[in-house]
């Protein structure tokens, strides 16, 4: 029985000359490609523009915060204006997003890079979500995974056209440490705060959905997931306290432990990776 497979090689010419030549500089370097961030206004998100700018990126972002990433002190004082471009939309809403994406031109009607990091996160103040179990409510569960997973679908099929033209295509989406494994409710105790289940749930979904379109999408994008630890922000005392004696490195992550993840993915350090997930927790999930 013969397979017929859209995996092919020219296998007199593999591996292609070009790959064995570069140094790692030269393979870290994003000069002339085109990314587009999904929720590069936010914490995270304005860390991975910067990233991929300080690589050399012209990079859109789209988020539905009007604040423009251009604004970013380091972006403003080291990297020419145009080579950022802010549009706001509120990825909730299926027909604007769709319509959205469909409106952005990038040059040579392609894109290289592609990053969803915008979530409805566990922090958020809305009724019903960060609060005991018993407590949270169905419609904030669903808000979470319209933000967190079904915009990632919409903007995957929305962007596979611009990314099939490119030759070297990558798509990245944001999990968690929390589609790995339980919640420890021990970390939450004394400090307020909880960890809404409808997180967990729809950052796991992610995961599945980077697997399946790393095979659908193959060979022309390679598609990973980046899976945080908790980031440091104003969280209480207390909770610093356990999660950091969980951690073997002892501390939480910040955003600038982010950009190495970002780089290795979006670049053609990792071009022979894809369908992974890049667990950068400080080992708290090996525990």
């Amino acid at each position: 029985m013969t397979v017929e497979s859209n995996f092919t090689n020219d296998l007199n010419n593999y591996p292609p000359p070009e790959y064995a030549t570069r140094s790692v500089k030269q393979l870290l370097d994003l000069h002339g490609r085109n990314a587009l961030v999904i929720g590069g206004t936010g914490h995270v998100g304005s860390i991975v523009v910067e990233t991929l700018v300080e690589l050399g990126c012209l990079v859109t972002t789209l988020d539905i915060a009007e604040t423009n990433p251009q604004s970013n002190d380091y972006i403003q004082d080291n990297i020419p204006k145009g080579n950022v471009k802010h549009i706001t939309c509120d990825i909730s809403d299926e027909e604007k997003l769709r319509n959205t994406i469909k409106a952005c031109s990038f040059e040579s009607n392609k894109l290289d890079i592609v990053i969803h990091c915008a979530g409805y996160v566990g922090t958020s103040d809305a009724p019903g979500w960060s609060v005991p179990f018993e407590s949270q409510s169905a419609q904030t569960f669903n808000d979470a995974l319209n933000v967190n997973l079904t915009s990632a679908f919409i903007i995957a099929q929305e962007t596979k056209p611009l990314l099939d033209n490119s030759t070297d295509g990558s798509l990245i989406f944001f999990s968690s440490i929390y589609a790995l494994v339980g919640s420890d409710t021990r970390l939450y105790s004394d400090t307020g705060m909880h960890n809404p289940i409808g997180y967990g749930v729809s950052k796991s979904g992610l995961l599945q959905l980077t697997r399946h379109l790393a095979t659908t999408m193959a060979p022309t994008t390679r598609v990973n997931a980046i899976s945080p630890g908790g980031i440091w922000r104003d969280q209480p005392d207390k909770f610093h306290e356990n999660y950091s004696s969980k951690t073997p490195l002892s501390r939480m992550a910040t955003e600038e432990d982010i950009k190495g993840a970002v780089a290795y993915l979006a670049s053609d350090l990792s071009k022979y990776v894809t369908g992974l997930n890049l667990i950068v927790d400080g080992g708290w999930t090996i525990w």
